[in-house]
């Protein structure tokens, strides 16, 4: 398993040692890796859609889903409201004209994910013969994906250095990393896996494309599932509370969206946070998704 550990992680810090000046490269590797993310769910899915006993099994994967859920949102958001509490960001004055323009756009866009799996569980379960080599295509295409991300961290334009700087962003990570692995002690005998297993689930950090096929390929595709919808719905939950919290308490709203608030949540986070909050959740966000599979990987293969 620690073999397997290190060569997903591999591809990640080798891509992040890589520094491109190329543009038009960056934008197909953006546009690449887009793909990937979809095309590794719908492998996800299709592997959900041919495990035997699938349908018996639904119910077992939303208690367990709904228990990832509710413990960690309570965890982080505890965490995060000390955090506020010890070391409070004033945002800006709320963009009430940009605040909900794209917003709608955005929470559907938060819906592609699930329709990507649910693509995948259906071509399995009911049209496409069991491929062989399935799982082998989806621990290449995680590699390939890995790459170009560390590619995509290297290139965006930001500073390792100052990354780590940003006190306020390094706190909010720090705090979301402990709030999440003393959620995963919590969930210890309610999941009933080993504890570093355990952890691994709770390590996602909103990294749905990444939590899902890492934690299926070592726990099995059930287990990957939950993993994947765990997160998935980390991020929409997130949508919905951005709005109504970062006024009063930025470092809970940020936080909450994990790895995601460098990217998919940094939209919302900016229009209703103002500029102020963008480097903040750029740090936290950056770190989360550079830590993330450097703590499935490890937790995973002490198995």
């Amino acid at each position: 398993m620690l073999t397997g550990a290190l060569l997903i992680l591999a591809p990640l810090f080798l891509g992040f040692a890589l520094s491109l000046k190329n543009r038009r490269l960056m934008t197909a590797i953006h546009y690449s890796v887009e793909a990937l993310v979809y095309f590794i769910l719908a492998l996800l899915g299709f592997g959900l859609g041919q495990m035997e006993g699938l349908t018996s099994q639904l119910g077992t994967m939303a208690g367990q889903m709904t228990a990832l859920v509710v413990v960690l949102f309570v965890a982080n958001m505890t965490g995060l409201w000390l955090l506020h509490r010890w070391k409070p960001m004033s945002p800006e004055p709320r963009d009430t004209d940009s605040a909900g323009a794209g917003y709608v756009r955005l929470f559907m866009a938060a819906l592609k994910p699930l329709i990507a799996v649910l693509a995948g569980v259906l071509s399995g379960y009911f049209l496409l013969p069991k491929l062989p080599q399935a799982e082998q295509l989806a621990t290449w295409s995680l590699m390939l994906l890995l790459f170009l991300i560390g590619l995509q961290l290297r290139n965006a334009g930001l500073s390792l250095r100052k990354l780590l700087m940003n006190t306020q962003g390094l706190g909010i990570a720090v705090v979301l990393v402990l709030s999440s692995l003393l959620a995963g002690v919590l969930l210890i005998p309610v999941l009933g896996l080993p504890w570093h297993d355990v952890l691994a689930l709770a390590s996602g950090f909103g990294w749905y494309s990444l939590s899902g096929i890492v934690i299926g390929e070592a726990l099995g595709p059930a287990w990957g599932g939950v993993a994947f919808l765990n997160d998935v719905l980390r991020e929409i939950i997130a949508l919905a509370i951005i709005p109504l919290v970062i006024g009063s308490r930025p470092a809970m709203a940020i936080g909450y969206g994990g790895a995601t608030s460098m990217d998919f949540t940094l939209p919302v986070i900016r229009s209703n946070g103002g500029l102020s909050c963008v480097p903040v959740a750029i740090a936290s966000g950056f770190l989360l998704s550079f830590l993330s599979p450097v703590f499935m990987g490890v937790f995973l293969s002490l198995g």
